[in-house]
């Protein structure tokens, strides 16, 4: 198996051993969870976090990334030729109010993806480069009701040896499907924003408040822990400039990503019946 898949199974092991079962005033559903769930993987070094334990769509995270990265907050607005996984969460006017990339670029008066780039370009060393999704504003504490509010709620990008370090925090994650395709995102926004900044990328961090499984998953990640395989590390070669086509909604983009990694792609087959708990 890759290491992301050992670093997986060892992360949901740890939740069927250790985590606690309790129930959802939202939805009735019960989850098995845990605090205060970290690791980290070396992009660079031990390929990308691409779980092939089962199959990952990769397009859908790819056009994921380049919708985030143009700013948009429509999923009819690029997305939806790609998946249709946002279009839970939208209101009537077709709008993700708490879209990533609309947060990253314009929601706050600044581009703080942007300014990001700029600020790394200009002082490598900098322990500035912070991006916040959550708005303090609406976000949770009971305030505004909303279809979704932001799991991963910020990052931090550090440059530390050369190489471009990406830590990012999350106050929930649904550990058997929403998981693996938020690793597999922002682990793929760690190598845009490397090549951007003409750095080789390093380690990818992620920090989660609360880490669960879904009653409905529960035998599915059972199925997951004793699955096993001789996959190689999956390597990522970006074509040129993808941040600056990514921000001109380049439709021949996603393709051209996504084409290499499904070269080397050969997961395990999918596990049937699994339901995203909303």
């Amino acid at each position: 198996m890759t290491r992301f898949d050992e670093l997986y199974q060892g992360l949901l092991k740890r939740i069927l051993a250790e985590g606690i079962e309790q129930t959802s005033a939202r939805n009735s559903h019960a989850t098995i969870a845990v605090p205060g769930l970290h690791f980290s993987h070396d992009v660079g070094k031990d390929g990308f976090p691409l779980l092939t334990l089962r199959k990952i769509p990769v397009k859908m995270f790819v056009a994921e990334q380049v919708w985030f990265i143009a700013g948009l907050r429509k999923p009819a607005d690029f997305l939806g030729d790609y998946t249709k996984i946002w279009d839970s969460f939208t209101n009537p006017g077709g709008v993700v109010t708490v879209a990533y990339g609309y947060r990253w670029r314009k929601h706050f008066g600044r581009d703080q993806l942007g300014l990001l780039v700029k600020l790394l370009k200009d002082d490598p060393s900098s322990r500035h480069a912070v991006v916040v999704t959550w708005d303090p504003a609406s976000d949770g504490l009971g305030g505004t009701k909303k279809a979704n509010v932001p799991c991963p709620y910020t990052f931090t990008v550090n440059i530390i040896g050369g190489r471009l370090h990406f830590h990012n925090i999350v106050r929930s994650n649904d550990m058997v499907l929403g998981f693996p395709s938020d690793v597999a995102g922002f682990a793929l926004l760690q190598l845009i924003l490397a090549q951007k900044l003409g750095v080789e990328p390093g380690v990818y961090s992620h920090s989660i408040s609360n880490a669960h499984i879904w009653d409905n998953q529960y035998e599915a990640a059972r199925e997951l822990v004793k699955r096993g395989n001789d996959h190689k590390p999956i390597r990522v070669a970006l074509p040129k400039n993808v941040f600056d086509r990514a921000e001109k909604k380049d439709r021949k983009l996603v393709d051209e990503i996504v084409n290499p990694i499904a070269a080397q792609y050969d997961p395990l087959p999918a596990i049937a019946g699994m339901q995203i708990v909303l």
